[in-house]
C-alpha cells in the first residue's frame, strides 16, 4: 500500500539508505534535512522525493517544529533526529490530531552497563550520559502516549552504525583513525582490559531495513525493537578479523587504563571506555520474531565495507 512518509534526518547515515527503500517500496517520500549535506551514497531514487530544508533546533526553539510536521499530513513519520524529551513532545502534541505512526531513532546506549547478556529490550533502563539519558525519557514518553491512546509509536535502538562515508567506530572502541594504521602494517595495538571489551555494530543498511519493516507491522507498535548485527565481538576479535584482512595477525599489547590512556591520548581512551563500560551485546530475538529483521551484515562485514571507503577516500594510509 502506498503510503506518504515524512523522514526527518533524511540525509544522515540510515535516511541514505533508507529513503531509496522507501521509494522502491511505492511509497511517497518528503525526506526533511538542514540542507547541508547530500545523501553519503548517491542513488537514484533520490529524483522521486520531496526534499525540505528545515533547522529542527531553531524550529523547537521557536516552537514551529512539530506543526510543521503535521502540516504535511503524512500516513507515517521517521524520526531520526530527536534527542530531547521537550522535542518528542512538541512533535507528538502536534501529531496528536491526525495520529500518524511515529517510528523512532533511539540507540542501545538506554542500556548502561550490562548485568545478564544477550540484553533484551525488557532490561531496565540503566542509560547515564546527556544522550543515552535523553533517548531513554524519549522512549518512555512514546510509550506512554501510545498505551494512553495518542500517536502510535515505534521505537528502534540501533548499535553502532557502520558503513561507507563516516568514521566508524574501530576495533579500539574509538575514533583514533591510528587504529587502522596499525593493524594494516602490524605495529602494535594496545588494548584495555585484556581485550574483552564487547561492541555491537550494525550496519547502516540493515537499520534502514528495520525502519521499513516497522512500518508494516501493526504487533510493532508500543514496542522498542534492538537492531543491531546478529553477533556482537570482542576488540580482540575485530582487531584480529580487520588485521587478516591486511593478511597479518594483529599486533595486540593489553594494557591497564593508565597505560591505555598514556599511549592513545585522554580523547580516545574517554571514547573507548564509554563503549567498553557497557559491554553491551542486544538480543534481536524481538526484532526478528515481530518486525522479521535480518541483518544482512555481520558485525565485520559492516566494518569491512566501511574500511574500503576510509581507504578509498584516502582517510587512512593501507
Amino acid at each position: 500500500m502506498r503510503r506518504r512518509i515524512v523522514v526527518i534526518g533524511a540525509t544522515g547515515h540510515v535516511g541514505t539508505y533508507l529513503v531509496p527503500r522507501l521509494v522502491r517500496a511505492g511509497h511517497e517520500v518528503i525526506a526533511l534535512s538542514r540542507g547541508e549535506r547530500e545523501p553519503y551514497s548517491p542513488a537514484a531514487e533520490w529524483r522521486a522525493v520531496q526534499r525540505i530544508a528545515i533547522d529542527r533546533e531553531a524550529e523547537d526553539a521557536a516552537g514551529t517544529f512539530g506543526e510543521r510536521i503535521a502540516a504535511l499530513d503524512a500516513d507515517a513519520v521517521i524520526d531520526m533526529i530527536c534527542f530531547g524529551a521537550a522535542s518528542a513532545r512538541q512533535l507528538v502534541d502536534a501529531l496528536r490530531p491526525t495520529r500518524p505512526l511515529l517510528v523512532h531513532c533511539g540507540t542501545i546506549w538506554v542500556h548502561g552497563p550490562a548485568l545478564r547478556v544477550p540484553v533484551t529490550e525488557d532490561e531496565p533502563r540503566t542509560a547515564y550520559g546527556d544522550y543515552g539519558v535523553g533517548k531513554a525519557e524519549i522512549e518512555a514518553l512514546l510509550q506512554r502516549e501510545t498505551l494512553a491512546g495518542g500517536v502510535p509509536s515505534v521505537i528502534l535502538h540501533p548499535g553502532h552504525i557502520t558503513g561507507p562515508g563516516w568514521p566508524v567506530i574501530t576495533p579500539a572502541g574509538n575514533l583514533d583513525p591510528s587504529t587502522w594504521h596499525k593493524l594494516a602494517h602490524g605495529e602494535p595495538l594496545p588494548l584495555p582490559d585484556l581485550g574483552l571489551g564487547v561492541l555491537h555494530h550494525v550496519h547502516a543498511d540493515d537499520v534502514a531495513q528495520a525502519f521499513e519493516q516497522a512500518l508494516t507491522r501493526p504487533a510493532a507498535i508500543g514496542a522498542s525493537f534492538h537492531v543491531v548485527s546478529a553477533q556482537a565481538m570482542t576488540l580482540r576479535g575485530l582487531a584480529q578479523g580487520v588485521a587478516r584482512w591486511f593478511g597479518r595477525e594483529a599486533n595486540l599489547e593489553f594494557v591497564d587504563w593508565l597505560e591505555y590512556e598514556r599511549r592513545v591520548g585522554e580523547e580516545h581512551a574517554r571514547v573507548t571506555h564509554d563503549h567498553v563500560a557497557r559491554g553491551i551485546a542486544a538480543s534481536i530475538d524481538r526484532a526478528r520474531s515481530i518486525l522479521g529483521y535480518a541483518p544482512r551484515y555481520s558485525s565485520l562485514d559492516a566494518l569491512h565495507e566501511a574500511l574500503g571507503w576510509l581507504l578509498s577516500s584516502g582517510t587512512i594510509d593501507p
